[in-house]
């Protein structure tokens, strides 16, 4: 007899969205989480944008559920009172050799199922955002923005109106995957403790590739590597004069250095990207060249972006799996059909549009444990 039917491991939004769909649907589960609080990694260090699936690889899991999740996200902040603004974004091109990659985002876009595109004339764009320097965009109406941490508070309350438990302070261990279930070790509290599970879940983000090498599986498989990739946010100490987010033309993988504002209209700039071998949330000012760096980026779209406006903010870190200059990759979830292993569902390399896609992504888990 198992101590519980259900064990999540890692407390970020994936995590409490798959443990709320799980106990929603009537399972036993329990949420383990090695910090102090909920989602104080990925799910609380981003730009805490609803993305409107605009990027992405047609058929990509980050397509198909970014889509779907965006509209979950919105219906759950208005049922349950999370603070969350519809304001649109602006995809931007500020020079002319720009144009047909903009062109070929919205092509993109329409082929994941995103139909609410509107192309627009520098001028038409200006119209909207006075302040704007660009040659062509295209707006976004159902991008937006949320309260990461209400929206995560309130998926916690849905776990424990459920039946669920999250516990915190519990850092895994060790695995043991036997003929019906899972044996954990932990330490919980600086307690060691054992517990025992069914079914297991493994969503943890930045740690998932240690945690996911604690079990052994069949011949051939390997866990995803996981490669932090750090981004710096600088904030502006004044109102800025827009009302929406703006996009410049991606490089890569990175999207740029985006001007984003959250649910109270304060504006933040960033992130850039920096590929690390640790996870190091200190921001680095790299004697000025950061900030020089980010000025001159926002100023392709804000040319009159105030000298000395921009103040340092915050640092996050993404779980990708992928190395500096691979393709992106895509979301990553492994069941038995991979691993080998039972009642196992592991979650890799979920990043941004990690938030916008959480209960989308917690639906899916869901359906693969039956």
């Amino acid at each position: 007899m198992s101590d519980v039917e259900i064990i999540v491991v890692g407390a970020g939004a994936v995590g409490l969205a798959t443990a709320r769909a799980l106990a929603m649907a009537g399972r036993e589960v329990m949420l383990l989480e090695r910090h102090g609080r909920i989602g104080t990694e990925t799910s609380s260090r981003n730009s805490e944008v609803i993305h409107a699936g605009i990027y992405y690889p047609t058929g990509s899991l980050r397509a198909q559920l970014c889509v779907a999740g965006k509209e979950m996200l919105y219906a759950f902040c208005a049922e349950n009172g999370v603070d969350h603004e519809r304001c649109g974004k602006l995809l931007v091109a500020t020079t002319e050799a720009e144009l047909p990659k903009l062109d070929a985002i919205a092509a993109n876009a329409r082929a994941n199922g995103v139909l609410d595109l509107q192309r627009l004339s520098a001028a038409e764009a200006q119209r909207l955002e006075p302040e704007l320097q660009c040659v062509g965009a295209y707006l976004s109406p159902s991008t937006g923005v949320i309260d990461s941490h209400g929206y995560m508070q309130a998926l916690n309350g849905h776990i424990a109106s459920h039946g669920g438990e999250v516990i915190l302070n519990t850092q895994v261990t060790n695995i043991d995957a036997g003929d019906d279930g899972f044996t954990i070790e932990a330490s919980s509290g600086g307690e060691p403790t054992s517990l025992t599970c069914r079914f297991l879940v493994l969503c943890c983000g930045l740690g998932a590739t240690t945690v996911g090498r604690m079990l052994k599986y069949r011949p051939g498989y390997a866990v995803p590597v996981t490669y932090p990739a750090r981004g710096h946010y600088f904030a502006s100490d004044r109102r800025v004069p827009f009302q929406r987010l703006i996009y410049p033309m991606p490089v890569g993988a990175w999207l740029g250095v985006h001007l984003t504002l959250d649910v109270t209209g304060r504006a933040r700039f960033g992130p850039d990207i920096e590929w690390r071998d640790d996870i190091d949330y200190a921001f680095d000012e790299n004697g000025g060249k950061r900030l020089a760096h980010f000025e001159q980026e926002v100023r392709r779209y804000w040319p009159a972006l105030p000298a000395g406006s921009l103040v340092p903010d915050s640092v996050g870190v993404r779980p990708k799996i992928y190395r500096e200059g691979e393709t992106a990759a895509d979301f990553t979830i492994h069941g038995p059909a991979q691993h080998g292993i039972d009642r196992l569902v592991a979650l890799y390399g979920i990043e941004s549009p990690g938030l916008t896609s959480s209960l989308a992504l917690g639906q899916r888990v869901a359906e693969m444990l039956g």
